[in-house]
């Protein structure tokens, strides 16, 4: 049996015993963790009511403003979240912020649960000198500006001021941000991507990307369904040193373990790729080229002479790689440093998790400190004590990796924890609370203007309205004012 079979039986076994009395969920988040997290108390907890709050007028979280808009077949989770939203006992309540129309304390007294599942809204700094220059972004504001974030429909990254971007990092974002400057914007053009990006990238000056990673191509933190795809954009040429792709014998140990079977089909499709790269045709002025630079890290931003406070370019040190043992390998640097001219960067290294008032937080890992899914409030002795009634799930409890169905699992093994608790003699729902009723009196009280599911069904036919008549899935509402207008019409 799978992990994820096994996980899903012992829930439902688990919950078949509990008592249908009253227990009343608050899911801060209605990203894929919140809405798994739902879902599966909904079937397992017959007495169960759950509202879902999200600080965005619009649901799902980066299913709608992280995947890429290329990438339609990923968003079909969206049927199921949206199936999850119309049950009988969920509701759904967007532009609801926690932290100021509502407090912590104040979910926590009106609701037996609450799980906080709001994922990551900002990124990780390298900490290097120019880091905060014009024209150095990072890929969740790129990604979320073309994907129609209310928060970034003002966003305008410099795509005109050279032919060159570079982006730091080599994982699945880092590849989706290059392929979206890369594609040709025809191609673009039939997709859900925001109008205002898709005029931005018509107009765009970027001809070359150079993709950075510390280490080398056996080491790479991307997949090879997302190299394939970007490897097959039509017209792109893909340059890599020769030098790059240089295997060493811990390379090729670290290709042989099972868990590292992927490992060695990225290096042999990289491999390939280098191969068959062609010399560039100086004739050709709308030459794509692609550039996988491995080993190298930046050191700092160089500021442009000629415009003062903007990035030029980035000064990359050279490294190797060093065994720390059980196979693993880290970059140090050799002290050899070189200058590579841009006008625009991306740092795709990683979102982050925010802390919000009366959770604790390790700022290392941006994570929610917790056992299980359970919040820690303090350790003591070597043990740790958890807060009751309070949970964590998603990027916030594991932080930022895995895949949409990552959350299934992540989610089970939260509600698994919410069960055992259930269960104790002094259960958190045990004790009356209001639930639904208190929340929507204290929205009422403080006239915040909430759109519930309803309301994102008018935001959700307007935009695919919009959308047929540009032969476009949807043409996204990108600011807030916009939404909140389809939401109430």
């Amino acid at each position: 049996m799978t992990r994820m079979f096994l996980a899903r039986r012992l829930v439902t076994r688990c919950f078949s015993s509990v008592s249908p009395r009253p227990l009343h969920v608050c899911i801060v988040g209605s990203g894929p963790a919140g809405f798994y997290t739902a879902d599966k108390l909904l079937k397992a907890h017959e007495g169960a009511t759950v509202d879902i709050i999200d600080r965005l007028p619009t649901p799902f979280g980066l299913v709608r403003s992280g995947v890429a808009p290329d990438h339609p077949e990923t968003k079909i989770a969206i049927n199921q979240f949206s199936r999850v939203a119309r049950h009988e006992r969920c509701s759904f309540y967007g532009n609801v912020k926690l932290g100021s129309d509502l407090l912590l304390s104040e979910l926590r007294d009106l609701y037996h649960v609450v799980v906080l599942a709001y994922g990551a809204e900002s990124d990780k700094d390298l900490g290097i000198p120019g880091e905060s220059l014009s024209g150095v972004y990072s890929a969740r504001e790129f990604v979320w500006w073309y994907n129609g974030h209310p928060d970034y429909s003002s966003f305008k990254p410099d795509l005109q001021s050279s032919d060159t971007a570079v982006i730091l990092g080599q994982g699945n974002v880092a590849l989706d941000v290059a392929r979206i400057l890369l594609r040709p914007t025809t191609e673009l053009a039939s997709t859900d991507i925001a109008s205002h990006a898709l005029s931005a990238l018509e107009e765009s000056s970027i001809r070359k990307v150079y993709l950075i990673g510390r280490r080398g191509p056996v080491q790479a933190a991307l997949t090879t369904k997302e190299l394939r795809e970007v490897l097959g954009i039509k017209n792109l040429h893909i340059r890599i040193k020769e030098t790059d792709l240089s295997v060493t014998p811990a390379d090729e140990e670290e290709m042989k373990s099972i868990r590292a079977r992927k490992k060695k089909k990225i290096y042999e499709l990289l491999s390939k790729a280098a191969a068959a790269a062609t010399r560039t045709s100086e004739a050709d002025r709308d030459q794509r080229e692609l550039h996988f630079v491995f080993f190298r890290q930046p050191d700092r931003f160089l500021e442009s002479d000629e415009r003062k406070g903007h990035v030029s370019g980035v000064n990359l040190e050279k490294t190797i790689l060093e065994s720390v043992g059980s196979g693993k390998q880290i970059a140090v640097g050799t002290g050899e440093f070189e200058d590579l001219n841009c006008s625009m960067v991306l740092k795709a290294i990683g979102y982050k998790s925010v802390p919000i008032n009366g959770v604790p937080f390790d700022h290392k890992k941006g994570i929610v400190p917790n056992v299980n899914g359970r919040v820690i409030s303090h350790t003591s002795g070597g043990i740790s004590k958890t807060e009751p009634g309070l949970y964590v799930c998603g990027w916030l409890k594991r932080g930022p990796e895995g895949i949409i169905a990552t959350n299934l699992i992540c989610a089970e093994e939260t509600v698994g924890s919410i069960r055992e608790d259930i269960e104790e003699e002094d259960g958190i729902c045990k004790s009356e609370k209001e639930g639904s009723k208190g929340l929507l009196q204290l929205l009422k009280e403080r006239k915040v203007k909430k759109v519930d599911f309803s309301g994102w069904e008018k935001i959700d036919a307007k935009e695919k309205q919009m959308g047929s008549e540009i032969n476009k899935p949807r043409e996204k509402l990108v600011t807030w004012e916009d939404l909140l207008a389809a939401a109430t019409n």
